[in-house]
């Protein structure tokens, strides 16, 4: 019986991650805080979205430009119950670009949203079932916007913010289970535009994570998540908005993501994995940043560990993305879309 897969079976839940809820896109996972001894790792996802639809003066074209991922992680060991973890991911982002020289372009011809987060997390195993772990996590965000009917555009310099991460953990080793149950506390930004003392206010969401595994069978894992995210009520308001609406974007809808998948070690060095996503669609009008509602995914992955401590893991995920209809000035609608994502982890035991 392997121990755990976290490597192989959950990395295409973090790394093409393609487009989940809202601006969704690393789901802060903290599966490196749970590795032997210390460890660290790289990550790296690149995800080509295919997002088309209809509106005022015909088609868009493609309006979602290709992106990457990327992550890094170390873990150490302080002692034989405390254990410390400090992890980079960007988890949240958006990117359209509508100027396809059609008249809808006339709308939000382009808009863009990076984001960075740094998490320092420590554990603490009360027993050999039962741990905690807790910390701090700074998340930074910056963008452009761009309204060609008015002739607006605005970048936003980056502002940063802290929130706070706690949770819980249960794990039996003999049946290769954990249970772990994570709390992200929501961080509010204020990015000073460039277009007349603009400001642009967000904030960020608060989530919880909710991830298993456990053997089924010998060297076979079954393994999943739940990850909520309390979309409901996020807003991006920029200060001198020229739409008419009181916000760039906004999301009237809390967001639950499933994930539901099998890992099976072939051989002592090879394991691979097969797993489906899922995202409810909600039926509501969405933003021009996000022109997609719901999703299904499914997604295949491996991992060869070597001799020396060093595991090489990847996959490929195809993501089904639902229906959508965009919100007014320049509404449209967005049918038969999906993305691909691609996936590669290396990482180190030592």
């Amino acid at each position: 019986m392997m121990k755990y897969m976290t490597a192989g079976a959950a990395l295409l839940l973090t790394t093409t991650a393609a487009t989940a809820g809202g601006l969704d896109r690393s789901g802060q996972g903290i599966g490196a805080i749970f590795e032997d001894g210390d460890y660290a790792e790289l990550t790296f996802g690149a995800v080509n979205p295919s997002l088309t639809g209809t509106g005022i003066g015909g088609a868009t074209g493609n309006i979602a430009p290709d992106y990457t991922q990327l992550g890094l992680a170390y873990k150490t060991q302080l002692n034989d119950q405390l254990s410390l973890a400090l992890i980079y991911d960007q988890p949240f982002g958006a990117s359209v670009d509508y100027d396809t020289g059609s008249t809808y372009a006339l709308g939000t011809s382009a808009a863009e949203v990076n984001s960075d987060g740094v998490t320092a997390l420590v554990r603490y195993e009360i027993d050999s079932n039962f741990s905690v772990h807790g910390g701090l996590r700074y998340v930074q965000a910056s963008g452009d916007y761009e309204f060609n009917l008015a002739g607006y555009q605005s970048s936003y310099d980056t502002d940063g913010g802290v929130g706070y991460v706690v949770g819980g953990a249960y794990e039996r080793d003999d049946i290769a289970m954990r249970i772990a149950l994570t709390y992200s506390s929501g961080i509010d930004l204020e990015l000073a535009g460039n277009v007349g003392g603009n400001t642009l206010t967000a904030n960020l969401p608060e989530s919880v994570n909710l991830d298993f595994q456990t053997g089924i069978a010998a060297d076979t894992l079954l393994f999943g998540s739940i990850r909520y995210v309390a979309w409901d009520g996020f807003a991006l308001v920029d200060s001198n908005n020229p739409t008419g609406a009181g916000s760039i974007l906004s999301y009237d809808d809390d967001v639950f993501t499933y994930n539901i998948g099998v890992g099976r070690r072939f051989t002592d060095n090879f394991a691979a994995s097969f797993s489906i996503g899922y995202e409810k669609s909600t039926g509501e009008t969405t933003g021009q940043l996000g022109p997609t509602d719901g999703f299904i995914s499914y997604q295949v992955g491996g991992a060869y560990t070597m001799d020396n401590g060093v595991e090489v893991s990847g996959g490929v995920r195809y993501v089904d993305l639902g229906d959508a209809t965009t919100s007014a000035p320049i509404g449209g609608v967005f049918n038969d879309n999906s993305a691909v994502g691609l996936g590669l982890k290396i990482a180190y035991s030592f």
